[in-house]
């Protein structure tokens, strides 16, 4: 069962801080462009130091045990791959919580999928569902196993990270950037931190319908 693995690292007391916030990446990191989700949030971790209400996860390829992850939350913000058959890839979809359960759950929920909808739903059944939820969605070109990021989506990665420093920034949450980055921790891909450029790519808001590539090609 996936775990999730995050990337902050405890408070000095060696204890857990309660979050009201999760910033979560999606995907798989070893097919291209649908670990373009783990990419972001680590590089966001490595660029940019947050208070203690705020937590950033690796979340790998969750399926309805996400559920446990986004209960009681405040805000839940999510990055992933998405699929478009109208944008390029690159294109940063932006998805809110009513976009996302416009979706109707399929009969059979994929090992390997998010199942972002039913968890949301789950969660607003225990009377536990976040108050705000965001998710970036990128639009991806390549899933083949071991290749990197495209090009296309790689352009969009500072935009990502804008679109959701712009979220917290909005919701009363406090950061600020790193005088030097850390290590990002992506040991599958070669990062180029200070190459970023926030604004470039294309993006569009609650845009829909919803859709994730198949992730049932894990190695």
């Amino acid at each position: 069962m996936p775990r999730i693995r995050s990337v902050r690292a405890k408070d000095q007391r060696g204890e857990n801080i309660v979050k009201r916030a999760l910033i979560g990446g999606i995907g798989n990191v070893l097919l291209a462009d649908d670990g373009v989700g783990p990419y972001v949030v680590r590089l966001l971790d490595s660029m940019y130091a947050f208070d203690g209400d705020v937590e950033i996860a690796d979340l790998g390829t969750p399926a309805l045990d996400l559920t446990h992850q986004i209960v009681g939350l405040h805000s839940l913000i999510l990055v992933d791959c998405v699929a478009s058959a109208d944008e390029p890839p690159g294109t940063l979809l932006l998805y809110r919580n009513e976009d996302i359960l416009r979706e109707v759950p399929a009969q059979r929920v994929d090992p390997h999928s998010p199942a972002l909808s039913e968890c949301l739903m789950t969660a607003a059944m225990l009377g536990a569902s976040p108050e705000h939820v965001l998710l970036v969605g990128i639009v991806g070109k390549c899933y083949e196993p071991g290749e990197p990021l495209s090009a296309a989506v790689q352009e969009s990665v500072g935009l990502a990270i804008e679109e959701i420093l712009l979220d917290l920034h909005r919701l009363g949450f406090t950061f600020r950037k790193k005088a030097s980055p850390d290590e990002p921790g992506i040991w599958w891909s070669n990062v180029n931190v200070q190459s970023l450029s926030p604004r470039s790519g294309r993006y569009h808001r609650a845009r829909g319908p919803l859709a994730v590539p198949p992730r049932n090609q894990l190695l």
